[in-house]
């Protein structure tokens, strides 16, 4: 490591000596020259102690918000009715719903019932006796994104619809565990696809894990499938989404009409959780914690 003496011109090329500079921030050189690496190889932008702070707060607000979906979800339920629940509760504590115009998605959440994988869109759809539905829920506050969902249970489920639902929740519990410096993004995907298929279920494709902090979708990516020691290595300040999606059946989407809605091909069910992760120097903090 480079050592710079106090009285050193500051490297951060600020005119100023060490000492009147960057010495006393939390920020120290070695973790400067990392975070100008990793965004010039990646495009990976490694957080500051006030982005942290930040994208937690904006995460409290979306357990809150998830919380209050989970206490409110019953048959009869429109998904219309979370939609309306969640946009309303975010605007009333000072946030912006993120998907709402994204992109050109009308809602400010995305409902994904039943064989729907991902990016439901509200309707008058009504729930009913034994759905599932899953809930996902990114709000901006003062700036910042946080992004997490669930997959709730409408009243009495099915065997296969409690499966799918707690496979894909101990998919993400166990990918949390390989999170810490110097493991691989591959490690993260080769987790979750070696416990879903081990299952008897499987790993979609096509929709992954990202980047998030300023923007919605940062870099980098994180594929629920992969090979182990692969992919970017971790290192503290990266943060990012883990949302596997589960199928009880094959692993194949399509997009419906909408260009939207992406559901099973073979109309099998399909569950996901998802919460948003900082890498720390010994392992990873959870920024949208709900107990899995």
């Amino acid at each position: 490591m480079i050592q710079i003496n106090r009285n050193d011109p500051c490297p951060c090329g600020s005119g100023l000596k060490y000492k009147k500079c960057c010495m006393n921030k939390m920020t120290s050189y070695a973790e400067h020259q990392l975070s100008e690496s990793y965004f010039r190889r990646y495009r990976i932008k490694l957080k500051t102690p006030e982005d942290i702070l930040g994208i937690k707060a904006a995460g409290k607000l979306v357990v809150d918000t998830l919380k209050l979906c989970e206490a409110s979800i019953k048959p009869g339920m429109t998904t219309d009715d979370i939609n309306t629940l969640v946009h309303e509760y975010t605007i009333n504590h000072g946030a912006v719903p993120a998907p709402l115009n994204y992109h050109g998605f009308p809602k400010s959440v995305c409902t994904s019932v039943n064989d729907v994988i991902c990016h439901g869109i509200p309707s008058d759809r009504k729930l009913l006796e034994g759905d599932i539905v899953n809930v996902d829920v990114t709000s901006i506050l003062h700036g910042y994104h946080a992004d997490a969902n669930m997959t709730f249970f409408v009243g009495e489920c099915s065997e296969d619809a409690k499966k799918i639902v707690n496979v894909a929740r101990e998919s993400l519990k166990r990918a949390l565990t390989v999170v810490k410096p110097g493991k691989r993004i591959g490690d993260i995907g080769y987790t979750i696809q070696e416990y879903a298929e081990g299952q008897g279920c499987s790993v979609v494709r096509d929709y992954i894990g990202h980047g998030i902090g300023r923007g919605f979708h940062e870099a980098p990516e994180v594929p629920h499938y992969g090979r182990k020691n692969t992919g970017i290595e971790l290192v503290p300040g990266m943060v990012f989404t883990i949302e596997p999606m589960i199928n009880l059946g094959e692993p194949y989407s399509r997009v419906l009409s909408d260009n939207w809605t992406a559901v099973t091909t073979d109309g099998s069910l399909s569950a996901q959780f998802e919460q948003t992760i900082l890498v720390t120097d010994t392992g990873y903090e959870v920024l949208t914690p709900y107990e899995l």
